[in-house]
């Protein structure tokens, strides 16, 4: 969803309602966690978390909720990219009982989609993102 170059530190417009697909505003789903009011409880929170972040260009969320064994060093967001909606396929554990979880979604773009199954981990108790792989 990112190349791995530089940090770009520039962000869209907060929108109104969260771009995750739940229904709610952005502050009171997706958007407490982009503050560090709160945290995702479960894999796919993360995940649709992260999701919000790409559409409103938050790399310090992105950077701060990637697994350190992964992480990039530096990270830049395609300015041109439209994400257009998230769809989550599947889950497997990711709750607050598991330490590991998975999520497969499909992410829309302008001109295409992404889909992949996602990997995570609880590092000192918080959800991140490990890597993914990429499905036809």
């Amino acid at each position: 969803m990112a190349r791995r170059t530089s940090r770009t530190p520039s962000r869209t417009a907060v929108p109104a309602s969260c771009p995750c697909g739940l229904p709610g505003a952005y502050a009171d789903c997706c958007g407490r966690f982009h503050s560090g009011a709160a945290a995702a409880p479960s894999a796919e929170a993360l995940m649709r978390s992260r999701y919000s972040a790409f559409v409103v260009g938050d790399v310090d969320y992105l950077v701060r909720t990637w697994h350190p064994r992964t992480r990039p060093a530096r990270l830049e967001l395609d300015p041109g990219m439209r994400w257009t909606g998230l769809e989550i396929l599947e889950t497997g554990d990711g709750s607050a009982f598991h330490s590991t979880g998975t999520v497969t979604f499909r992410a829309s773009y302008r001109g295409g989609e992404l889909h992949e199954r996602s990997r995570f981990e609880r590092v000192d108790g918080a959800w991140v993102y490990v890597d993914g792989e990429f499905l036809d």
